[in-house]
């Protein structure tokens, strides 16, 4: 009996303590959150979004891959 009561005193005290530095401490804000997104495009192929410094454009039309540009432009697509 007197164990079950020090082990539901202990449970208590650390559910209050970590309730307690849960509450006090300011938010944290992710570290890994650029400024400045990078600008994503979307493949007129497949759909796929990439960054716009790694796409390839044609006719006003963005792929992921040089394959993909080939694709489009041999399917007749504009």
């Amino acid at each position: 009996m007197g164990l079950l009561r020090l082990l539901f005193w202990i449970a208590v005290i650390v559910a209050a303590f970590w309730l307690w530095r849960r509450f006090t401490r300011p938010a944290r804000r992710p570290k890994d959150t650029p400024e400045n997104p990078t600008p994503m495009v979307r493949c007129a192929h497949c759909g796929v979004h990439v960054p716009r410094a790694h796409a390839l454009t044609q006719d006003e039309r963005w792929y992921c891959s040089q394959a993909h540009l080939e694709q489009g432009r041999h399917s007749g697509e504009h």
